[in-house]
Order: structure tokens, then C-alpha cells, then sequence
């Protein structure tokens, strides 16, 4: 995940919704709209691509998911976007080359933990920040990606974040050029929305239920992000960019995505 809660150098309203403070996992867990959602339809064979404007952002939202897939035998490409270098533009110990190759090195760590470690990965090199001045080229790019894929995974189009929903939304116009079904899993909205948000189109949220092993395996996937989770330094440029706070919303048992 870049342009996070603490790094984020944006001033625009999407920045400040992220930046803000957030609504509490407790709140989520107790939530009663759960068992309203109809279980969510993946393949059972073939290839998934799973699209990520930032290295963790698949894991984050779709992580679990990944790792069942995985179970199964399909197939997963992933897709990173950005690299991932812009995560701490006030870092005065990584640079963005250094960063974006770290990151790409816990991508491949954290698949590795969900096993998914034959996971085929495509970085696509878009500047981080910049998604969406890239968009039709991303959308051409990910259509090649999609030829023969059974299902492809990007961010939510609402996710209050401008490269999840440039990704999102390049992934949708990609699906619908090569007739792949599409499903978009949320990432910052668990932050910035509550229970029952009207902002959030509930009715077509599918659950994908967590078994026990499978949340461990996202737990120790997440904690290869080390770059994301633990301060770089001591420095205000150098904090983490997902406090525990963040990370509960992506340790529950379910994760949601829009079909």
C-alpha cells in the first residue's frame, strides 16, 4: 500500500479521508450485515490474475483468497502496477529505487507464506501516485494479461485512493474487452467507511469465508511487508505506513470482494 494514512503527501479530499482516523475493527467484527452477503463466486481451475496498484495491496484485500485459490491449483498472475516507491517520500534512509526493490522482494516473500510462491508476478513499473495518468495504457496492458484467465482481481473503484481506483477501474475496462469475470476487493474503505455506509454498494459484496489455516497464512504473509508495518527509522520521514490498527481490518476471518 502507498499513500497511506501517514505518508500520503497529497492534499486532496481522497488523502484526507485516508488520513483521518478510522473506524474501529470491533465495530466491523460485530457487525450483523455479515451473513447478509451471498458467498463469493472463484474458480475451482485455471488462472487468476490478481491486480495490485502497490506490492501488499493484494495481499491486504484478497490475500486469503489468494492462498485458497493457490490450494486449488490455480493459477495466479500478479500484477503490480507502481513498485511501491513512493510509500516514504521523506524517508532519508531508502531511496525509491531501494524501496521498490524491497518491496518487490516481500511481494514474492508473502506469496511464498500463502503458498503461492509459483505465483507468476508482472511489474508493470507505472510511477506510484500516478495510476491514473497511466490508465489506458494499464487497461491495454492488463487486457493482454487477461487472454485465457478464468477471473481477474483488482481494487474496489471506491476505495477512496486514486491509484486503487485507476487500477480498479483499468481492470474493469480490461475484463469487459476480453469478457474475463471481475471482481474487486476493497482495501482503505475498512478504514474511511462504518457499518452499513450508504457510500458502499453492499448488495453486490460477496464473502469469502477464512478458514483457520488460511488466516495464519495471511497473517505471516502480511508480516514479510516489513517496509509497510515497522518504522524504517526513527524519523517522522520513516514511520510505518500500516499501524496495527490499519492491519486488523485485513486479519478478520472474511474478506469481501464486489462481483
Amino acid at each position: 500500500m502507498s499513500g497511506g494514512r501517514l505518508s500520503d503527501g497529497h492534499q486532496d479530499a481522497p488523502a484526507n479521508a485516508i488520513q483521518a482516523p478510522g473506524t474501529d475493527e470491533a465495530l466491523w467484527r460485530a457487525w450483523d450485515g455479515w451473513d447478509a452477503m451471498e458467498p463469493a463466486s472463484l474458480p475451482e481451475s485455471g488462472r487468476v490474475v490478481v491486480v495490485a496498484a502497490h506490492p501488499d495491496d493484494e495481499v491486504l484485500g484478497f490475500g486469503g483468497t489468494m492462498a485458497l485459490l493457490a490450494g486449488r491449483g490455480v493459477r495466479l498472475t500478479v500484477v503490480s502496477v507502481t513498485d511501491g516507491e513512493g510509500s516514504h517520500p521523506g524517508s532519508r534512509i531508502v531511496t525509491p529505487a531501494s524501496l521498490a526493490r524491497l518491496r518487490a522482494d516481500e511481494l514474492r516473500a508473502a506469496l511464498t507464506e500463502l503458498g503461492a510462491g509459483q505465483a507468476e508476478i508482472v511489474r508493470l513499473g507505472v510511477p506510484d501516485t500516478g495510476v491514473a495518468d497511466h490508465e489506458e495504457q494499464l487497461a491495454d496492458a492488463l487486457a493482454r494479461l487477461l487472454r485465457g484467465a478464468d477471473m481477474v482481481a483488482a481494487p474496489w473503484t471506491g476505495d477512496v485512493h486514486g491509484d486503487h481506483e485507476a487500477a480498479g477501474r483499468a481492470a474493469r475496462t480490461a475484463a469487459r474487452r476480453t469478457g474475463t469475470p471481475c471482481s474487486l476487493y476493497p482495501v482503505w474503505m475498512w478504514h474511511w467507511a462504518r457499518p452499513d455506509d450508504p457510500r458502499v454498494p453492499w448488495k453486490s459484496a460477496r464473502r469469502v469465508e477464512l478458514p483457520a489455516r488460511v488466516q495464519e497464512l495471511k497473517r505471516a504473509a502480511i508480516d514479510r511487508f516489513t517496509t509497510q508495518i515497522h518504522p524504517l527509522g526513527p524519523g517522522p520521514g520513516e514511520a510505518a505506513v500500516l499501524p496495527p490498527e490499519e492491519l486488523a481490518h485485513h486479519l478478520r476471518p472474511t474478506e469481501v470482494l464486489f462481483q
